[in-house]
């Protein structure tokens, strides 16, 4: 396959011209408007999509026969032209307790969450079968999440605001130069702006600081990644699932067969207000999220909720590469380890196995199977090897 190699001359350009732009609109929009614009004003120009967030509606009284190649979810068939024509979009959404609730978390087909900083989360979602319309607050790269978003075929779409740049193990960006992504599959707020990203002061409605009010949709990201010729296939033709390993899915249970309860409390670092508790419920045979308190999506206002949990234990350590508190991570995300996986109100042990950054995150349970995930959001909770899982 050829590689597509941007000088980074272009990318400056990129920016500066994108500043520009930017700065230049808002200017404009501030003689009548909040210094920040926000979406929620601008929303009635897409009244047809049926919600107030800007994603695509899809007749949901048609028989679902298509499957999500990512997640297994059942979809019709209206919706699965709709998502042939895309490719997989990993999107950095932060978990700061200041950033909640977050928008289109939901809509994601697969959730990775780690620690970025501090005992902080963030979360690498990826969406492809379902449009989550607006989506953030957006944040930075991180090395550790490009090994995950590899899995999801050639030149996977990458949506983030900067990211890691000390030079050393944990550089992000240097490394998604080396990959060939950069101004290509790689959608780096710095080279694009205004207007697909924004920032929305309100949208959570207080005031937080600037860093937590980044967002964009979904529908923008996929059409920036049109114009660089990267829809279902590449500019060479390529589908991009040519290499795409799919998980094995099976449908729920009886509901007989289903416990009355469990609940799966995971603690990332010492650090209460990321500690993170999954409570099964028996009717929908779903996963119910809290962060101290119920987790919503800014979208729908609705629980977060999950039909599979895994727990992937790997080995973490600070990257010593100068920046400042030594805050940058690395995970040991190639190789093998334990995991615990939480489906239909039970627990399985088992293992991960990830050969390659571009190979798929395996689960296996302790018989060597390939674990068969329920049909829907699997959300994979990514945790040093000494840390607290409790499932009662």
């Amino acid at each position: 396959m050829s590689k597509k190699i941007i000088p980074i001359i272009l990318i400056s350009i990129a920016y500066i011209i994108s500043t520009g732009i930017s700065y230049t609109i808002f200017s404009a929009k501030a003689a009548s408007t909040p210094s920040e614009i926000s979406v929620d004003s601008t929303v009635k120009e897409n009244e047809n999509t049926g919600n107030d967030y800007q994603a695509k509606v899809f007749n949901q009284n048609k028989p679902k026969t298509e499957e999500c190649p990512l997640n297994g979810a059942m979809y019709n068939k209206e919706q699965r032209e709709w998502w042939d024509k895309h490719r997989p979009l990993g999107v950095m959404i932060e978990n700061h307790k200041e950033s909640r609730p977050q928008s289109g978390l939901s809509f994601a087909d697969m959730t990775y969450e780690a620690v970025a900083e501090g005992g902080i989360t963030r979360t690498l979602n990826i969406y492809y079968c379902q449009d989550a319309g607006i989506i953030g607050p957006i944040r930075s790269a991180r090395t550790y999440f490009l090994d995950f978003v590899s899995e999801y075929g050639d030149y996977p779409l990458y949506a983030h605001v900067g990211g890691a740049n000390t030079d050393g193990p944990a550089d992000a960006l240097a490394q998604i130069e080396n990959y060939g992504w950069a101004v290509y599959n790689d959608l780096n707020q710095f080279s694009i702006g205004y207007p697909t990203f924004w920032r929305d002061q309100n949208r959570i409605g207080r005031d937080v600081a600037t860093e937590h009010t980044m967002y964009s949709t979904t529908d923008k990201l996929w059409a920036v990644a049109e114009k660089r010729g990267l829809t279902n296939i590449n500019e060479e033709g390529e589908p991009w699932d040519t290499s795409f390993v799919k998980y094995s899915f099976k449908d729920d249970v009886s509901l007989s067969e289903r416990p009355g309860r469990q609940t799966v409390h995971v603690e990332f670092w010492n650090n209460e207000a990321y500690y993170v508790d999954w409570e099964y419920d028996k009717q929908n045979n779903t996963y119910l999220r809290k962060n101290g308190e119920q987790h919503i999506d800014r979208n729908t206002k609705k629980q977060l909720s999950a039909k599979n949990v895994v727990v992937l234990f790997m080995t973490e350590r600070h990257a010593d590469d100068g920046y400042e508190g030594n805050a940058h991570l690395l995970y040991g995300t190639k190789g093998q380890g334990k995991a615990l996986i939480f489906l239909d109100g039970k627990q399985i042990k088992g293992t991960w196995k990830k050969t390659g950054r571009m190979e798929r995150t395996i689960i296996y349970d302790e018989s060597g199977e390939e674990i068969k995930f329920n049909r829907g959001k699997l959300w994979f909770e990514i945790l040093s090897t000494d840390s607290v899982v409790k499932a009662s």
